[in-house]
């Protein structure tokens, strides 16, 4: 990684207003309350309304970022969207908000790592202006999985929920939030978790064409488990660190079982882990977002603070960072 010389200097959020309660949902299939919460960790999703899409959420959490922190977007020089449900498939979200807030001169796109695209985004946000490419980037995590998401298939319709975060990174040489990042691919899982778009195969086998998310937990869950320690111990060594140095680990609010998994195998305390999934589900790559805010806003998050973030999902991909915290 380039010496950083980049820090994030504002964070904002958005959820729906609609919530969808574990006894809403054994209206619709077969579960209940108990089973969801011992096998997820979950309460309740926030879910979009039928007209407000990815670009609204994310507008919105903009709007939330620039009202906390009293910020100006409109010298922003690079709009990096992660998201896997945009509102069209072109144009971007990225050029939504563009023109939402007429951002007079700037480079816009969307990228999908799935559930790990919010890391992505923010390495990405990183090595730009530390390259000197651009000195002050919009990095925006937005989704409305309730849209894809199959409501009579009982084992995923439990997880997925909508909201979206956005951060603004710019150019600081002397102060950087960015320590060490790791990231790694396994492209031969990605028949674990997908949707269909074009193909109704992959890799030669059989596609459930539904259009919907269609997962099998175990084999994520099973991934998951055993990638992202691996991932965190190189990440930590690599910047000659140990978890007890860690103040947060904030990982992708996939599930609290997987969590839980992944701190014990991390040696990471879940005392000192912040997640958005009780209330919030699985929001893909909104999750990270969501939870730091949270944490923040619970007062638990302190400049300082050493963090580590950790994405992973669908494809099947990951990124790690470590990044000192200080807005």
């Amino acid at each position: 990684m380039l010496q950083s010389k980049a820090r994030i200097t504002a964070i904002g959020t958005c959820v729906p207003r609609k919530r969808l309660l574990n006894d809403d949902l054994e209206k619709m299939v077969d579960t209940n309350d108990e089973w969801i919460v011992q096998r997820t960790g979950m309460k309740e999703r926030r879910i979009a309304d039928d007209e407000e899409f990815a670009s609204h959420l994310a507008i919105k959490a903009i709007e939330n970022l620039i009202r906390k922190y009293n910020k100006d977007v409109s010298d922003v020089d690079c709009i990096i969207v992660a998201t896997t449900t945009s509102d069209y498939a072109f144009p971007s979200v990225a050029c939504q908000i563009q023109n939402h807030f007429k951002i007079p001169c700037t480079g816009a796109f969307d990228l999908n790592a799935t559930c790990a695209g919010f890391t992505y985004a923010l390495h990405l946000a990183n090595n730009l202006i530390s390259s000197g490419a651009h000195k002050k980037i919009l990095v925006v995590a937005t989704e409305t999985l309730s849209k894809v998401t199959d409501y009579e298939d009982r084992t995923t319709c439990i997880l997925f929920g909508d909201g979206a975060g956005a951060m603004l990174v710019e150019y600081d040489h002397e102060n950087p939030s960015f320590l060490a990042a790791h990231m790694g691919t396994n492209g031969e899982g990605g028949i674990h978790v997908y949707r269909t778009s074009f193909s109704k195969t992959m890799d030669g086998k059989p596609l459930n064409d539904t259009g919907k998310i269609v997962q099998n937990g175990r084999e994520v869950y099973k991934w998951a488990s055993r990638t992202v320690p691996e991932g965190i111990s190189i990440l930590l060594r690599n910047v000659q660190l140990n978890t007890d140095n860690i103040d947060w680990f904030i990982p992708h609010s996939a599930n609290l079982r997987m969590i839980e998994s992944i701190c014990e195998k991390s040696n990471v305390s879940i005392e000192k882990t912040l997640t958005s999934v009780k209330y919030f589900g699985n929001t893909s790559s909104a999750s990270i977002p969501l939870g730091l805010n949270l944490g923040i806003e619970k007062g638990k998050v302190k400049n300082g603070d050493t963090l580590l973030l950790y994405g992973f999902g669908g494809g099947l991909t990951h990124l790690g960072l470590v990044l000192k915290w200080n807005l």
